[in-house]
């Protein structure tokens, strides 16, 4: 299976998403459209994963509504999809939703909660890392995955074309070094109040791989 990869800034990397894909063989390609303009096309992809980024589902940058042109193909293909924070909003934003500000920004670490048991082997509650001040509609015909006490649509689930998640599961301590180092001012008016040491200092929960490579299983049996 060719999986490729969209991403959106230096810092924010597939983890462990791509030791998945390695764990079964599959061949994996990361694109960079901010920085060269050049996506995968329908017919070279059996599976889309879409990273977070600094960017807005809402800029009006050409390589943007290329992408949602590259997502609604695949959805119309009933080609899987993993969009990741703006990579969710995304999705959404290309089934007619609305992208808008959160009630409060989250940056850090922060539990969610399980709404939906669509997807086996996923646990009631995980502990992720959160770095969005923007939020995602979710489609009519899709259902709420994850929620938390400050958003409520914190993941959606769309059969098996589609997951999005507004939180990250994916990261591993090399790539939560690479964000906070890089991006540590994005931390301020956090309603989560930590500190970049503290985001840093944090255990990865062991949960949130399984629940990623839970998510990837759910989606890869639609292919």
């Amino acid at each position: 299976m060719i999986i490729n990869v969209l991403q959106h800034t230096p810092n924010e990397g597939p983890g462990s998403i791509e030791a998945w894909a390695k764990q079964h063989h599959h061949d994996f390609y990361v694109y960079h459209p901010y920085q060269f303009g050049i996506l995968p096309t329908v017919q070279q992809t059996d599976f889309l994963v879409i990273l977070g980024g600094p960017m807005s589902p809402n800029d009006d940058l050409p390589w943007i509504a290329q992408e949602r042109q590259l997502i609604k193909e695949l959805l119309d293909k009933d080609v899987p999809i993993l969009g990741v924070c703006y990579g969710a909003q995304q999705i959404t934003k290309t089934l007619g939703c609305q992208i808008k500000k959160a009630p409060v920004k989250e940056v850090g670490w922060a539990p969610v909660e399980l709404q939906s048991e669509k997807i086996n082997d996923l646990p009631q509650e995980l502990t992720v890392l959160h770095w969005h001040e923007e939020m995602f509609e979710i489609p009519e015909e899709a259902d709420v995955l994850f929620s938390n006490e400050n958003l409520t649509n914190q993941g959606f689930v769309l059969g098996h074309k589609a997951v999005g998640l507004q939180f990250h599961l994916e990261p591993e301590q090399n790539n939560i070094n690479e964000i906070v180092v890089n991006d540590s001012q994005y931390i301020e008016g956090s309603v989560l109040n930590q500190t970049a040491e503290q985001i840093i200092n944090k255990s990865i929960p062991v949960a949130n791989r399984k629940a990623i490579f839970s998510i990837l299983d759910y989606l890869a049996k639609a292919n």
